[in-house]
């Protein structure tokens, strides 16, 4: 008998956390490459679907995305900036962060590579190289976790880059990738966004493979402790969403061509 209520109340409880969430619109700040790849264009409506739900996207850099979570302008966060994202969660802003995927990072560039770095495997020489040569380079320069990235590679290369090479766009991924092709630059991408925006410019991989250039990313609900207003139930299932079988397969299956853009994290593939 006491199981039998145990149950009933259970079953009541997720009765009214399907009905509190339909009810509801998940507001969701993301990465540009999430965005610019297409993959939420896969990996959301599902969801919706299944839960009678709207998420709202906010493309931005994960600084903004984290600092739009600290305010309580959103929902739930999906960044790829681990030191942040921790710091995020220490500070009282967020809670249940999960590892959702990967990719990695690789310098792309001008056909002629002015800093000869074609096949370089070492990300703090190639950049070395680019400093020295005085090439151009396009920063994303917009605290993203691309910008983050760069900021640390250069700090391991002992480099604070400056002068007239460098450059900062201050934009997302995609406009970015862009602005390099235009000017002839190297600059540090994504590798979901170049396959992504790769038949659309001509900037060829020049270096690529080193362990430094893994990019993580997470997934974070906004604590409903300190912001009450959060939508928290509906971002306890989207986190619930992509993690799950059905959420990485989508991952695990999104492809540009023949290349996978992003790899499955929380359930490996």
């Amino acid at each position: 008998m006491k199981r039998f209520v145990i149950f009933i109340a259970l079953a009541c409880a997720l009765v009214f956390a399907s009905s509190a969430i339909a009810e509801d619109v998940i507001k969701l700040a993301t990465t540009t490459s999430t965005e610019n790849t297409g993959l939420l264009d896969k990996l959301l409506p599902p969801f919706e679907k299944k839960y009678d739900i709207r998420v709202d996207i906010l493309a931005v850099g994960t600084g903004k995305a984290l600092k739009l979570g600290e305010r309580g302008d959103v929902d739930i966060v999906m960044v790829h900036a681990p030191g942040a994202e921790k710091e995020f969660v220490s500070k009282g802003y967020g809670v249940n962060r999960r590892e959702v995927m990967y990719n990695d990072f690789i310098i792309v560039g001008p056909e002629r590579d002015p800093a000869k770095i074609k096949g370089s495997k070492d990300v703090v020489h190639a950049l070395a190289a680019i400093a020295v040569s005085e090439s151009p380079f396009i920063s994303r320069g917009d605290d993203s976790g691309t910008h983050k990235k760069e900021k640390a590679l250069w700090k391991d290369a002992g480099i604070v880059p400056k002068g007239k090479w460098y450059m900062e766009a201050g934009q997302g991924m995609g406009q970015t990738l862009s602005m390099a092709n235009e000017k002839r630059a190297y600059t540090l991408v994504d590798r979901g966004t170049y396959l992504a925006y790769k038949s659309k410019i001509d900037l060829p991989i020049f270096c690529e493979g080193d362990k430094r250039l893994h990019n993580l990313y997470s997934i974070i609900a906004v604590d409903s402790a300190r912001h009450k207003k959060s939508n928290y139930l509906g971002s306890m299932a989207l986190i619930g969403w992509v993690t799950s079988r059905e959420g990485q397969e989508i991952i695990g299956e999104f492809k540009m061509g023949d290349k996978l853009l992003f790899h499955p994290l929380a359930i490996p593939q």
